[in-house]
């Protein structure tokens, strides 16, 4: 058996999970105190997290395929301070040099209350002293205590010669640098300095634990290349932790994410990670992380992270009480107050409870209920006590607590406030979930996500005491995933190469299109992907003029089934019809198949106008011999078409769906269905984009493969 082992590095617990890497099936997970104050730092814990991990479990170091971590320890380092000061090298020339050193003059940047990064800034003219200028600066740098230098120009994301020439001079004197062309290949001096200053300040930190980190793994006899949970939801090689250690920041929401896409199969949905004292929600489209550039110390950088909203409603929220209703549901929770739950206690324990109030931090309000047994115990009053009692924990939820305890600790409550305690429990309830549901919206609008057809997916060991009200009160289909407890360590254990290349390009042609895309190849590659299984995607944001490639891929050629499973036509059917919200099969019909992918066409009728009349809505979606839904798209046409006439068919199949308006031709939203996956072509905007990279898609094939085409408006 070949296993792929994840290990997620918490605040207060690191976690490891080991997954059986042909069905993905749980063999096993371990919890140990993370060691934020050991001499080794987080190294440690990850390293007794992994050596427990295999000893309990017998796992054999030469059976390990894959091992990656996710760590907060880049965050931490930021919020804490626990960085050094950066030293930036600016090189230019002439008038071009004056605003180099003008976009290169960063001012400190405090990274949280009180916690600043110290940046200093030299600009040196392009001359022929430009290296022995550069070798004095940085002697000047250590002296003033530099920890990292930042070596910056202009175009460098064209010609990058200059900067690598200060990275290594500043290297052979024994300071870690990086150059801004490293962290991103966008035009803008400003942002790109600013970025790779945050990068530079935690280099020597996260090279540190890297090393530790990785001589323990090799030292345990594990062959596989460790790996690190990246913050828009992929993972990279160590090498390039070195280099980039910026882009594990907020890796913790990613790593759930990871999760629901590759151990749950998402492919539209609302990700909900729900812990005690806070939940993290972000969206999938088509099967894809949603990224944004993250601000750090309130100034915008050009790191990409998965776009993460959090909201201080969890299964531990606590409850505040006025003198004729529930006043409010949160923040605070009973981890902050230091109280049990509840509905996670003895219900003997709980003995002629009284209403008692307090406050969890000294400047919060001073009516956050909690109940005091006639022993002197007190215990918080929580979602998770209402959810119990409503009956929306199910027994194999691991937020399943003693119903019979909460009903006691909401008696008092029910007492006071006159109603049952069903009622005060639907109260606190609504209250918790309203919050949730309006960050749900905001994420379904800003994506243009169909309520209809996408799924709230529950996370984290809080998820089932929110999800399935949050689901009721919005009218969407849910889910709690598998293992939801351990969900972020599993997606760290399953999560695919990932790499980013982003360009500032005006009017792009064919011929960038095809560079960019082979430039995020070879990035992913280098990160530690395998060249057969890497996927890319190209988006153009014609309003920034940037052209995106994200491309990802496994270390290793392995099935991406979850249990290879192989469902008859009927079952397909029945999921099909679920999913788009059909009461039955009779409206479902299979309109064709190629390899492993069906694509099934449903249709609705909805009344209007009091019934008088009605609507028809036809609804596409593409689904694997699994049942795993792919794709699902609103009124989609589907065009048959093989190597020989593909070029020619794509053609006109886009020529018959372009709809020219005021604005211009407005090109549908593309599909190629291929025997085995989907290419993804709805970020292009041009014709001839499309058919450009859909070739390029396409090559291997053999002529007997059948190709679908999927067309639908954007």
């Amino acid at each position: 058996m070949k296993v792929r082992i994840g290990i997620d590095v918490g605040g207060t617990f690191t976690d490891a999970v080991a997954i059986d890497n042909d069905t993905y099936e749980l063999i096993g997970t371990i919890k140990v105190p993370t060691t934020h104050t050991a001499k080794e730092g987080v190294a440690k814990g990850i390293v007794e997290a992994l050596m427990k991990l295999m000893e309990e479990h017998n796992i054999n170091p030469e059976d390990v395929l894959f091992i990656a971590h996710g760590t907060t320890q880049a965050t931490n380092a930021l919020l804490e301070g626990d960085v050094v000061p950066v030293g930036i090298i600016a090189a230019g020339k002439g008038l071009e040099g004056i605003k180099v050193k003008s976009d290169t003059n960063i001012q400190d940047i405090e990274l949280a209350p009180g916690k600043i990064l110290k940046i200093a800034s030299q600009y040196i003219e392009l001359d022929e002293e430009f290296e022995k200028k550069v070798e004095m600066k940085i002697e000047e740098f250590k002296n003033q205590e530099i920890g990292a230098i930042v070596a910056a120009q202009a175009f460098s994301v064209d010609d990058p010669t200059i900067e690598n020439k200060i990275v290594e001079i500043a290297e052979q004197k024994g300071l870690p640098a990086t150059a801004t062309h490293e962290i991103t290949k966008l035009y803008g001096l400003k942002i790109r300095t600013r970025t790779a200053a945050i990068n530079a300040c935690i280099l020597p930190k996260m090279i540190e634990t890297a090393n530790m980190t990785e001589d323990s793994v090799k030292k345990s006899g594990i062959k596989a290349p460790l790996m690190i949970m990246r913050g828009d939801g992929g993972v990279m090689n160590i090498a390039e932790v070195r280099k980039r250690p910026i882009l594990t920041l907020l890796s913790g929401p990613a790593a759930g994410v990871a999760g629901a896409l590759m151990y749950e199969k998402v492919s539209d949905g609302i990700f909900l990670e729900v812990g005690g004292t806070s939940t993290d929600i972000s969206a999938i489209k088509a099967g894809k992380v949603m990224v944004n550039y993250a601000e750090i110390g309130g100034h915008k950088t050009y790191l990409n992270s998965l776009d993460v909203r959090t909201v201080g409603i969890a299964g531990g929220s606590m409850i505040r009480l006025g003198d004729k209703d529930i006043e409010d549901v949160g923040p605070r929770s009973a981890h902050i107050a230091g109280l049990p739950y509840a509905v996670y206690s003895d219900p003997e324990e709980i003995i002629e409870p009284e209403i008692v109030y307090i406050k969890p931090k000294k400047n919060d309000p001073d009516n956050y209920v909690a109940i005091k047994s006639k022993n002197g115990k007190i215990f918080a009053v929580t979602v998770s006590c209402a959810a119990n009692v409503l009956g929306y924990v199910k027994p194999e939820d691991y937020a399943y607590g003693n119903q019979e305890a909460a009903r006691k600790a909401l008696e008092p409550i029910a007492k006071k406030l006159n109603k049952t305690v069903e009622e005060v429990a639907e109260r606190i309830m609504n209250i918790a979930s309203m919050k949730v549901a309006k960050v749900v919206e905001q994420l379904l609008n800003d994506y243009k996500l169909d309520k209809d057809t996408t799924i709230l997916v529950g996370g984290g060991g809080g998820s089932a005491s929110i999800v399935p009200y949050v689901a009721k009160i919005m009218g969407m289909h849910h889910r709690i995933a598998k293992n939801a407890q351990v969900i972020s360590t599993i997606g760290v254990a399953l999560a695919m190469v990932r790499e980013i290349v982003e360009r500032t390009i005006q009017n792009p042609t064919e011929k960038d299109i095809l560079s960019i895309r082979n430039e995020a190849k070879e990035a992913v590659i280098k990160s530690g992907a395998l060249e057969e299984t890497v996927e890319i995607y190209v988006e153009i944001d014609s309003q920034k003029n940037i052209v995106r490639a994200i491309a990802t891929g496994a270390t290793e050629l392995r099935s991406k089934d979850i249990l290879n499973k192989n469902l008859g036509e009927e079952e397909i059917k029945k999921i099909a019809a679920q999913a788009m919200k059909l009461e039955s099969i009779k409206n479902l019909q299979i309109i064709d198949k190629t390899g492993s992918m069906y694509i099934i066409k449903g249709i609705e009728y909805r009344k209007r106008f009091f019934g008088l009349l009605s609507q028809k809505q036809e609804r596409v979606v593409v689904i694997n011999k699994e049942g795993v839904i792919r794709l699902h798209k609103n009124n989609g046409k589907v065009y048959r078409t093989t190597i020989k006439t593909f070029e020619n068919d794509l053609n006109k199949a886009l020529e018959q769906n372009i709809f020219y308006g005021d604005g211009g031709a407005e090109i549908p939203d593309c599909f190629i269905i291929l025997p085995n996956r989907i290419v993804d072509l709805s970020g292009l905007i041009d014709k001839e984009q499309i058919i450009s990279l859909a070739k390029v898609e396409i090559s291997g094939l053999s002529d007997n493969d059948r190709i679908l085409i999927l067309l639908s408006k954007r």
